[in-house]
């Protein structure tokens, strides 16, 4: 009898490294997420040291980036900068799960709330995400924790939608229904039968809105709604620079190529965690 060989399956980490995409994602925004938490040892100056003799020069050998209108290194700042954004979406990205994967598994499984959550969803989806952003911070006061929490709360539709939709369809399944004939409580179906088959769409979506919020959060500084303006940031970097775009237009540069990298990199990621964990998508494996 033929002995029948068995071929073994993949690792997350080889399915990971196979797919491009999510290969070169990650490798930008964890060089990224490094160079931000190496900030002080990396950066060649502070971020708010003045030298007005050495204002608007260009990039060189002792100024990487180029200094601004005030002589601070523009390379120094960028990397302090990318801390706070990189916080910033990861902070609004948390509290926008926590408050959409609650919302959304209360809709999807309790009909009678169904009704009353999906129409607050639509009201807050009704609106752009900056304008609903900046009225937010407006009337809770403009601050880093503010910020945060307006993000959260303007991308947590998002994912409520999403996990509300998947919960109709779970909840009508044989295994759930079985669970509720032996009497198991409502929380523990919730969590372990519900919840745990969302954790991919979760995963994915989750990227998506760390990337539109590190982008929400330049925009809010860049209109000098976000954060302290003694903060360094990609957004109020771009805002100054933009005065100074015939003359020193390297202020504009460098931290807008980061926000593009950062978000593009996000992007990345997302597309191809949605391919690697979704089994339709997943033809090559």
């Amino acid at each position: 009898m033929a002995a029948v060989s068995i071929t073994p399956a993949p690792r997350l980490t080889t399915l990971m490294l196979q797919r491009k995409t999510l290969a070169i994602g990650l490798a930008v925004i964890l060089a990224i997420a490094l160079f931000a938490l190496l900030a002080p040892l990396i950066a060649p100056y502070a971020p708010n040291k003045l030298s007005i003799v050495n204002r608007l020069k260009p990039p060189s050998g002792t100024y990487f980036f180029g200094t601004d209108e005030f002589g601070r290194d523009i390379f120094s700042r960028t990397i302090y900068a990318g801390r706070l954004s990189l916080t910033v979406g990861a902070a609004a990205t948390v509290f926008a799960c926590v408050i959409g994967i609650t919302l959304g598994l209360a809709a999807g499984f309790f009909r009678r709330a169904d009704t009353v959550i999906a129409r607050i969803i639509d009201a807050m989806m009704a609106f752009p995400d900056i304008l609903l952003a900046i009225a937010l911070v407006a009337a809770l006061g403009p601050s880093l924790t503010t910020v945060i929490v307006a993000l959260g709360i303007v991308y947590a539709p998002r994912l409520a939608r999403i996990v509300r939709a998947s919960t109709l369809v779970i909840r009508e399944l044989p295994y759930v229904e079985a669970a509720r004939a032996l009497g198991v409580p409502t929380w523990r179906i919730m969590t372990r039968h519900v919840l745990r088959n969302l954790v991919s769409p979760i995963l994915v979506q989750a990227t998506f809105i760390f990337a539109y919020a590190m982008l929400a959060e330049a925009s809010l500084s860049f209109l000098g709604v976000g954060v302290s303006p003694e903060i360094p940031t990609w957004g109020t970097m771009i805002a100054s620079g933009r005065q100074y775009v015939g003359q020193a237009d390297w202020m504009t540069i460098f931290p807008g190529v980061a926000i593009i990298l950062s978000v593009l990199s996000l992007q990345l990621v997302g597309d191809g965690l949605r391919d690697l964990l979704d089994p339709r998508l997943r033809k090559d494996l």
